[in-house]
């Protein structure tokens, strides 16, 4: 029997050619699959470690305390209220007065326009003038010089007493001030006060 080669070698050219297309076809899918897990692993792997990443920093920024702006307070000195006013430094004056023997002084209208005159001259100079406003006054205002004419007038003055009896109190230790309240001369006057200035007007 005479062996035909060529059909055998056809058939094992075929079967060959078959092996390798399911060989070739089952590298390409294994490798396909490899490297798609690979990518796959690594995307895993990436968003695995960006959101450790975001974790930490929330964490981090969660448990760092915010510094807050603290702001510190400037110590401002408390002015001294200093209220006492015209009324009460008229009877702290004539109280020490009764203290002395001497009596009352009895309110003068025409005194009190120059107490207050004098007093608001003081508060817009922020000091005393040392009687300069006083014995200008009849030559700055006319219409005031009768008073002057007419009454034996002293000025008693007081910057940065703390109470009319501070300011009355002031006075008795100044010999020329004593006068305003052991004079017994003075028989009539007036006060006015304010903001720790005080204005004593006396007269005979």
């Amino acid at each position: 029997m005479k062996i035909n080669w060529r059909i055998i070698f056809e058939v094992f050219y075929n079967i060959f050619t078959v092996f390798l297309i399911v060989f070739l076809i089952v590298l390409a899918y294994f490798l396909g699959f490899k490297s798609g897990e690979i990518f796959g692993a690594n995307k895993l792997r990436e968003q695995f470690v960006r959101l450790e990443e975001n974790v930490s920093s929330k964490e981090i920024a969660r448990q760092t305390p915010t510094p807050l702006s603290v702001k510190t307070p400037v110590p401002t000195a408390r002015p001294r209220i200093i209220n006492w006013t015209g009324p009460q430094l008229w009877e702290e004056v004539n109280k020490a007065r009764v203290a002395h023997g001497v009596g009352p002084l009895k309110q003068k209208d025409e005194l009190c326009t120059i107490a207050s005159i004098r007093l608001n001259e003081l508060l817009e100079l922020g000091k005393l003038d040392g009687h300069e406003g006083f014995s200008t006054l009849p030559e700055r205002r006319p219409d005031l010089k009768w008073i002057y004419e007419q009454y034996t007038i002293a000025e008693f003055l007081i910057a940065g007493a703390t109470s009319a009896k501070d300011a009355v109190d002031s006075w008795l230790d100044t010999l020329g001030h004593s006068k305003l309240l052991t004079g017994g001369e003075y028989v009539w006057g007036c006060t006015y006060a304010q903001n720790g200035f005080g204005v004593a007007i006396a007269a005979y």
